[in-house]
Protein backbone atom coordinates (compact mmCIF):
# COMPACT_ATOMS: atom_id res chain seq x y z
CA UNK A 1 0.00 0.00 0.00
CA UNK A 2 1.39 3.38 -1.00
CA UNK A 3 0.78 6.69 0.74
CA UNK A 4 -1.69 7.59 -2.04
CA UNK A 5 -3.57 4.33 -1.38
CA UNK A 6 -3.63 5.14 2.34
CA UNK A 7 -5.05 8.62 1.66
CA UNK A 8 -7.71 7.09 -0.61
CA UNK A 9 -8.69 4.52 2.01
CA UNK A 10 -8.82 7.04 4.89
CA UNK A 11 -10.89 9.47 2.80
CA UNK A 12 -13.33 6.67 1.89
CA UNK A 13 -13.55 5.53 5.52
CA UNK A 14 -14.38 9.05 6.72
CA UNK A 15 -16.97 9.43 3.95
CA UNK A 16 -18.66 6.15 5.02
CA UNK A 17 -18.82 7.07 8.70
CA UNK A 18 -19.28 10.85 8.74
CA UNK A 19 -20.22 11.80 5.20
CA UNK A 20 -18.01 13.54 2.63
CA UNK A 21 -16.50 16.02 5.09
CA UNK A 22 -12.87 15.95 3.96
CA UNK A 23 -11.26 16.18 0.54
CA UNK A 24 -8.46 13.89 -0.59
CA UNK A 25 -6.15 16.90 -0.59
CA UNK A 26 -6.95 17.69 3.06
CA UNK A 27 -6.66 14.03 4.01
CA UNK A 28 -3.24 13.89 2.34
CA UNK A 29 -2.19 16.87 4.46
CA UNK A 30 -3.30 15.06 7.62
CA UNK A 31 -1.40 11.89 6.64
CA UNK A 32 1.70 13.96 5.81
CA UNK A 33 1.44 15.83 9.13
CA UNK A 34 1.13 12.54 11.04
CA UNK A 35 4.18 11.07 9.31
CA UNK A 36 6.20 14.25 9.92
CA UNK A 37 5.24 14.17 13.61
CA UNK A 38 6.43 10.54 13.85
CA UNK A 39 9.72 11.36 12.08
CA UNK A 40 10.32 14.41 14.30
CA UNK A 41 9.66 12.44 17.49
CA UNK A 42 11.99 9.63 16.39
CA UNK A 43 14.66 12.15 15.42
CA UNK A 44 14.49 13.47 19.00
CA UNK A 45 14.80 9.87 20.33
CA UNK A 46 11.17 9.78 21.58
CA UNK A 47 8.91 6.72 21.41
CA UNK A 48 5.50 7.02 19.75
CA UNK A 49 2.86 4.71 21.20
CA UNK A 50 -0.42 4.31 19.30
CA UNK A 51 -2.57 2.12 21.52
CA UNK A 52 -4.09 -0.83 19.72
CA UNK A 53 -1.62 -0.38 16.84
CA UNK A 54 1.97 -0.40 18.09
CA UNK A 55 5.04 1.56 19.12
CA UNK A 56 7.63 3.32 16.99
CA UNK A 57 10.98 3.64 18.74
CA UNK A 58 14.71 4.03 18.20
CA UNK A 59 16.96 1.08 18.91
CA UNK A 60 20.75 1.28 19.01
CA UNK A 61 22.57 -1.20 16.76
CA UNK A 62 25.89 -2.38 18.18
CA UNK A 63 29.20 -2.05 16.40
CA UNK A 64 29.77 -5.17 14.30
CA UNK A 65 32.16 -6.71 11.84
CA UNK A 66 31.08 -7.20 8.23
CA UNK A 67 32.82 -7.99 4.96
CA UNK A 68 33.40 -5.80 1.94
CA UNK A 69 31.52 -7.68 -0.83
CA UNK A 70 34.09 -6.71 -3.49
CA UNK A 71 37.30 -7.54 -1.65
CA UNK A 72 36.15 -9.83 1.15
CA UNK A 73 38.11 -7.73 3.64
CA UNK A 74 36.64 -7.36 7.15
CA UNK A 75 35.11 -3.94 7.81
CA UNK A 76 33.87 -2.51 11.10
CA UNK A 77 30.33 -1.12 10.91
CA UNK A 78 29.85 1.61 13.51
CA UNK A 79 27.07 1.58 16.10
CA UNK A 80 24.05 3.56 14.98
CA UNK A 81 20.45 4.28 15.88
CA UNK A 82 17.73 2.63 13.75
CA UNK A 83 13.95 3.11 13.81
CA UNK A 84 11.90 0.03 14.71
CA UNK A 85 8.18 -0.72 14.98
CA UNK A 86 6.75 -3.08 17.58
CA UNK A 87 3.14 -4.07 16.85
CA UNK A 88 0.65 -4.21 19.71
CA UNK A 89 -0.87 -7.48 20.91
CA UNK A 90 -4.14 -6.49 19.23
CA UNK A 91 -2.45 -5.92 15.86
CA UNK A 92 -0.46 -9.16 16.10
CA UNK A 93 -3.65 -11.08 16.92
CA UNK A 94 -5.52 -9.43 14.04
CA UNK A 95 -2.78 -10.31 11.55
CA UNK A 96 -2.51 -13.88 12.91
CA UNK A 97 -6.29 -14.35 12.63
CA UNK A 98 -6.27 -13.10 9.04
CA UNK A 99 -3.39 -15.35 7.99
CA UNK A 100 -4.52 -18.57 9.70
CA UNK A 101 -6.86 -19.84 6.94
CA UNK A 102 -4.09 -19.56 4.34
CA UNK A 103 -1.70 -21.51 6.58
CA UNK A 104 -4.07 -24.49 6.97
CA UNK A 105 -3.49 -27.36 4.54
CA UNK A 106 -6.31 -28.09 2.12
CA UNK A 107 -8.00 -31.44 2.67
CA UNK A 108 -10.22 -33.56 0.47
CA UNK A 109 -8.19 -33.19 -2.73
Amino acid sequence: MTKADLVEQVTASIARTAGPMISKKDCARVVDAFLEAVKDALKQQHNIEVRGFGTFKIRRRKTRMARNPRTGDPVEVAARPVPVFKPSKELRALVADESEPAAEPMSGL
